[in-house]
């Protein structure tokens, strides 16, 4: 797994463990780095793959990761993600003055989408 600098991860334990949705502090090479306590009462931890959450081998289709880190810029991508049968709005957004990492997560707004858009899309995030 690669390091990373421990105020880092301080921060992103500060700004994000008590966001009601699971988020991840993860590198460009898709280890997760940290994760937040919603995240870890899913069972989630640091050590994984991102993509191996879905299971994949490989970044999931949909991943705006790599666009986000390239640009510097925070990209969002919504979608109806089926095996959790939720929509999701999900968000990579790259962490100021560090390389190569990103903050990832998605929140459920299944309560908000109209009905006939909840199988519509699939999402690859």
């Amino acid at each position: 797994m690669v390091a990373v600098k421990q105020d880092v991860v301080d921060a992103f334990f500060m700004m994000w463990d008590l966001y009601p949705e699971p988020v991840m502090l993860i590198h460009a090479n898709r280890d997760i780095l940290a994760v937040n306590e919603a995240a870890r009462g899913l069972g989630l931890d640091a050590g994984l793959k991102c993509h191996s959450l879905y299971p994949s081998d490989k970044p999931c289709p949909g991943c705006l990761a790599d666009l986000a880190l390239r640009s510097g810029e925070s990209r969002r991508k919504a979608a109806y993600a089926p095996g959790q049968n939720k929509f999701l709005d999900g968000f990579w957004i790259p962490v100021a003055g560090e390389e190569d990492l990103y903050v990832h997560f998605g929140n459920d707004i299944s309560d908000y989408v109209h009905p006939k858009f909840m199988q519509k899309k699939e999402c690859n995030c």
